[in-house]
């Protein structure tokens, strides 16, 4: 079984557009630190995340780091969702990290982990029928997600094409 951690924005945009069910589905369970549980929780944001966070599934574990975590330099300028979902990922030696922010992805590459975000989730989600790509991102764009258009045009020709 695949140990995967999720930083926030993957969690985030999956229960905004109602596909946060595809997860359990592709990886089994998933991890996230305690800092992504609070970004969640966050009174600004979304009301539908934070009510789905109150009572989490049982797919769902939240840890808190160790106590002999250490303090990266290298991560200095990200958030704390994404420090904490990079030094638990580090800590648990996760195959996978779950993760949107640029800045966060180039970190936790630079440390050697694999990593997908929102539209790769959403994407594997429809390689394996568990959703239909076009209303998946059609979802997504009333959202706050950022996105190079490109990327999705070329996703939905390929899925078109099979």
């Amino acid at each position: 079984m695949q140990l995967v951690v999720s930083d926030t924005g993957p969690i985030n945009y999956l229960v905004l557009i109602g596909h946060i069910e595809v997860l359990p589905l592709l990886f089994h369970k998933i991890i996230m630190p305690l800092a992504v549980r609070d970004e969640l929780m966050d009174p600004n944001a979304p009301s539908a995340v934070r009510e789905w966070i109150i009572s989490p599934p049982a797919w769902l574990e939240m840890r808190e780091l160790p106590a002999h975590s250490f303090d990266d330099d290298s991560l200095a300028g990200l958030g704390k969702g994404e420090r904490e979902a990079i030094t638990l990922a580090a800590t648990l030696h996760a195959d996978l990290l779950l993760m949107d922010d640029r800045a966060g992805v180039k970190a936790a590459l630079r440390k050697g982990f694999d990593t997908t975000g929102t539209i790769g989730i959403l994407n594997l989600a429809a390689k394996r029928g568990l959703l239909d790509l076009r209303d998946a991102f059609a979802r997504l764009r009333r959202t706050s997600f950022r996105y190079p258009e490109d990327l999705i045009q070329n996703l939905l020709s390929q899925h078109k094409s099979k």
